[in-house]
């Protein structure tokens, strides 16, 4: 079994460690060799995305360091895991090291159908799902074929939803738009950022959505945000977390 070198991103550290937890237990779960470098820290998006390069190149030689030597990377973080496998050239420059950790990052949902080749999932979710779909999984790691694109259907993180017994999953009139979180950008332009999230949230509501689910915790705390603030606060939760109760195996 590789040896996979578990990445748990700042905002899941610091503000979701529960969704830490249940990434882990899903790996273990499999039967996957996880190990959790200590000295891990930010992958360095925040000031990269700000147009900080200088300020993020040490985190990403940090990242290179810690993680070269792992099988394998998994993150519960689409946009972590974008910027390591699409950015951290930017701030590296090429070599056969950056190459082959960048090949070798995943986030969870494709890390579970596409290496461990996850095709039998066992559990029950009775709820009605609104399925959050960010933009960094969808349109940097096509997770998803998003709805500009003209392939063949496929979404990753949905194979492993909908065995689950009882799950619905909601349709929503546009779905795969986004919540406006954005990182730096529901700073900048926060009021942007809100309406773009009442706008996502509306949808998830009006669709009947008992439940979000998502990939990317940064996504799911700008709508949960949002939430609170309307008071009418609608549960959130990663995929993790759902997958968490249940068995999975090849």
């Amino acid at each position: 079994m590789p040896r996979v070198g578990l990445f748990i991103p700042c905002y899941v550290d610091q503000l979701y460690p529960r969704v830490g937890l249940a990434t882990l237990r899903v790996l273990r779960g499999l039967g996957v060799e996880v190990d959790f470098p200590e000295e891990q820290t930010c992958c360095g998006q925040p000031m990269y995305n700000t147009g900080c390069s200088r300020e993020a190149r040490p985190l990403a030689e940090r990242f290179l360091r810690l993680f070269a030597g792992y099988d394998a990377v998994v993150a519960p973080s689409a946009s972590c895991v974008s910027m390591v496998k699409h950015h951290y050239r930017d701030l590296l420059g090429d070599s056969p090291e950056l190459t082959r950790l960048a090949e070798r990052t995943w986030e969870l949902c494709e890390y579970l159908v596409d290496v461990v080749k996850v095709r039998r999932v066992d559990g029950d979710f009775p709820h009605r799902v609104g399925y959050h779909r960010s933009c960094h999984g969808l349109r940097e790691l096509r997770l998803a074929r998003s709805s500009e694109r003209m392939d063949p259907p496929y979404d990753k993180p949905l194979q492993l939803l909908l065995p689950l017994r009882g799950i619905q999953i909601v349709e929503l009139k546009r779905p795969d738009e986004c919540c406006g979180f954005g990182g730096t950008f529901a700073v900048t332009e926060e009021a942007v950022s809100a309406m773009m999230g009442r706008d996502r949230l509306a949808d998830h509501r009006e669709a009947g959505a008992e439940v979000i689910v998502g990939y990317d915790v940064s996504c799911l705390m700008h709508l949960d945000g949002i939430a609170r603030k309307q008071g009418k606060p609608v549960r959130m939760m990663h995929v993790a977390e759902v997958l968490e109760g249940a068995r999975l195996s090849p």
